[in-house]
């Protein structure tokens, strides 16, 4: 292991294209589902729920926060519809799946979807047995990444060292949080949607392909 990470005992991963390339294109067929979910929610027509979807993401962290804050959605309802997705794009990762589990310490999957969806994930990639467990958005009382509550909770709900742990994330701006309580971070910038933010000063490492990068830091 490189000197920089020889004290990380905690390995925290999130989930959609982080795991898996953002060129699979899954979250845009959960994408799609959301719009037509807001779409009959409102009665209004793609065009404008895409628009309300993407600035409750963009301002919430996730569209669901904006939708139960103003418009009372059940979660779970949510959820279950966006989720009813093919798992064909994805295809089993023999080479992640070693090279997660040759990481020294612990490994955890935080992730702003839920339980459910990210074990049908984790299974069609071939890393079902791989982690210790999934903290989902019911875990973090609907608080998606990166309200910081959610990293707390986190922390708490598995005896964490922020100092000891590391957080590898596709969403740059959702690294800041983990920065700021003491984690390493590294961003998967693999081409999926970011926000608006420019600011990465609190990024420690960065990689546009996760497997790889695993492999270097523990061949160093």
């Amino acid at each position: 292991m490189i000197d920089r990470l020889a004290h990380i005992d905690t390995w925290i991963f999130d989930l959609d294209n982080t795991l898996y390339p953002a060129s699979a294109n899954l979250f845009a067929r959960i994408d799609a589902r959301m719009t037509d979910y807001v779409a009959r929610l409102l009665g209004c027509d793609r065009d404008e729920a895409f628009r309300v979807q993407k600035e409750y993401f963009h301002a919430h962290g996730a569209t669901l926060f904006g939708l139960m804050a103003d418009h009372g959605v059940d979660p779970h309802d949510f959820l279950e519809y966006v989720h009813d997705v093919e798992m064909d794009v994805l295809e089993h990762d023999a080479p992640l799946a070693a090279a997660i589990a040759k990481l020294p310490g612990r490994k955890l999957v935080f992730t702003n979807g839920d339980a459910p969806y990210a074990r049908r994930v984790l299974d069609r990639l071939g890393l079902g047995e791989t982690f210790e467990a999934i903290h989902d958005i019911h875990a973090t009382g609907y608080r998606p990444k990166p309200d910081p509550s959610g990293y707390r909770g986190f922390c708490d709900a598995y005896a964490v060292r922020p100092e000891t742990a590391l957080f590898a994330e596709d969403m740059a701006r959702n690294l800041k949080p983990a920065k700021a309580i003491g984690m390493a971070t590294v961003w998967v910038d693999n081409g999926s949607e970011q926000g608006v933010e420019a600011e990465r000063d609190f990024i420690d490492f960065t990689t546009g392909d996760l497997r790889r990068w695993l492999e270097a830091i523990q061949e160093a």
